[in-house]
């Protein structure tokens, strides 16, 4: 960011009384710890988030700090199939893979200074740290030297049955877990918490931009704006799928002419990216109006100049955590099309905000219906920003880590 952003900052853009709340709420935790452990710095939503959590926190008082784990590629392997077993996709576990998932978490529980008065443990990467750190207390649940929360970003309302329970021994360790969705909640024995996902509307990735620095990011990456742009913005993973929206897209072209652009970028835990991507981009050969942009992880300001430059965003995703392309897209005042699943149906108002598609075809029909409607689409853009204002902003998500931590430290 060109300056540094503070909390002051957010009092135009955010609901009345929303900072105010923040500082009371920060003042019942002032100076009690907090620490995040999740498995990449880069790449993803969940290290967005947590990189624009932190000087936050720090702001309003509460010191926190960030760390990461670190293993090898067969670690990574493994708790991707974790990933994708979790979110309903067969997979197979041999004894050797889940060794080398508690050996990496044994190693990294003795490199990492894990003690805090709130530990946040994010995905199943490093959930099993828990069973490598000091001796659960006396009652069973809590941790000598703070409380500890396992949040849960992807979909998990139909695990395979194995994944689930090799990773619900860990997860019952915990003081308590955080799922994005109800419906991604599972029976536990712990308490377990609701909090949506944000995304951070003074950030690289949504400030405001002029028509001119729109256009000039996209002359730089070589996106022509002579016809309406649908983009999808995501990772390559077939859960996105990608190759679906090339297929909705072509169906389009028969009748509308317009570009598609397919944005991502790789994530350092993502061991499937590149073959994805081989099959996005043979998908797509042939076809001079389909763009294929591998951005690096840091590229925010590009990324909003694609949204705002965009007649329509799509992310028709298949399985989904949350989809905070979706609020992106709409703080931009875009219509977005999106997968009926997780996260995107609690972010898309059907026929207000978008709509949710199951199907290519269904996605073509939206997108068609949309570029003939552009005044619909207009109004649709208009209220999907004020949704995302009044419900997915990251003061909304503080403000809601902060009232777990008082529940936490005062209970």
């Amino acid at each position: 960011m060109p300056e540094a952003i503070h909390l002051d900052d957010y009092r135009r853009v955010v609901p009345p009384q929303t900072i105010d709340l923040l500082r009371r709420l920060a003042g019942r935790v002032r100076g009690r710890s907090l620490l995040h452990v999740n498995s990449t710095r880069v790449g993803g939503g969940v290290a967005e988030m947590l990189s624009r959590y932190v000087p936050l926190f720090e702001e309003l008082g509460v010191p926190v700090r960030w760390d990461v784990i670190s293993g090898a590629e067969e670690f990574f392997r493994v708790t991707k199939s974790l990933h994708n077993a979790l979110q309903g996709q067969e997979q197979a576990f041999t004894a050797e893979m889940l060794a080398a998932y508690l050996e990496t978490n044994r190693e990294n529980a003795a490199r990492l200074h894990l003690d805090s008065d709130v530990v946040i443990i994010h995905d199943p990467q490093p959930a099993a740290l828990i069973v490598f750190t000091r001796r659960p207390a006396s009652a069973g649940t809590g941790r000598e030297g703070g409380r500890w929360i396992w949040r849960c970003h992807i979909d998990a309302s139909r695990p395979q049955r194995r994944a689930w329970a090799f990773l619900r021994q860990f997860v019952t360790r915990y003081d308590g877990a955080i799922f994005s969705l109800p419906e991604f909640a599972q029976q536990l024995p712990i308490p377990q918490y609701l909090i949506h996902p944000s995304i951070d509307p003074l950030s690289e990735k949504n400030r405001d931009l002029t028509a001119e620095e729109v256009a000039a990011a996209l002359d730089r990456l070589g996106v022509p704006r002579d016809k309406p742009i649908l983009l999808q913005v995501s990772r390559f993973d077939r859960f996105k799928d990608p190759v679906g929206v090339i297929n909705a897209y072509r169906l389009v072209k028969k009748h509308d002419d317009c570009r598609l652009v397919l944005a991502g970028g790789p994530a350092d835990d993502d061991p499937e990216g590149a073959q994805v991507l081989a099959e996005v981009m043979a998908a797509a050969q042939g076809d001079a109006d389909i763009h294929i942009l591998v951005l690096p992880p840091a590229a925010h300001y590009e990324v909003n100049a694609l949204q705002r430059a965009a007649s329509i965003i799509v992310q028709k995703s298949t399985r989904e955590g949350f989809g905070l392309t979706v609020a992106e897209g709409m703080w931009k005042g875009k219509p977005v099309i999106g997968g009926h699943a997780g996260g995107i149906t609690e972010q898309i108002i059907e026929g207000v905000t978008g709509y949710t598609v199951t199907s290519v075809e269904g996605c073509a029909y939206r997108v068609r219906y949309l570029l003939h409607n552009p005044a619909l689409a207009s109004q649709m853009g208009h209220h999907g920003r004020e949704y995302v204002r009044e419900r997915f902003l990251i003061t909304r998500d503080l403000a809601e880590h902060l009232a777990l931590m008082v529940t936490l430290l005062h209970a």
